[in-house]
């Protein structure tokens, strides 16, 4: 007989139970704000270099940014990229039920 004992199981209980919910949520995060930054980058027309030099870092640091893997940005550099780009920056905390419900 087959274990069937995530069947019907939301895909969050399985990364939880796997320990590494917080890992998957914190890439996809990073995905999405590399995604929206390089997308609004393309739309101004700002290369890595003006957009480094805007945000007062070097290249190396927006590179780090924008890499979808690396989920070691402070969120001071994030704020700037958003600033720079118009946008405001907004993170939100919620409770655990309640975002998995959604």
């Amino acid at each position: 007989m087959t274990d069937h004992s995530h069947v019907g199981s939301l895909l969050d209980d399985l990364l939880e139970e796997d320990g590494i919910l917080a890992e998957v949520n914190a890439v996809a995060f990073k995905r999405v704000l590399a995604w929206q930054i390089s997308q609004e980058m393309q739309k101004r027309g700002l290369s890595k270099s003006k957009m480094a030099r805007s945000m007062n870092t070097s290249r190396p640091a927006l590179e780090r940014l924008l890499d979808p893997s690396n989920t070691s940005i402070t969120l001071k550099t994030m704020e700037r990229a958003a600033t720079i780009l118009a946008k405001r920056l907004r993170i939100e905390l919620v409770d655990y039920q309640e975002s998995k419900i959604k």
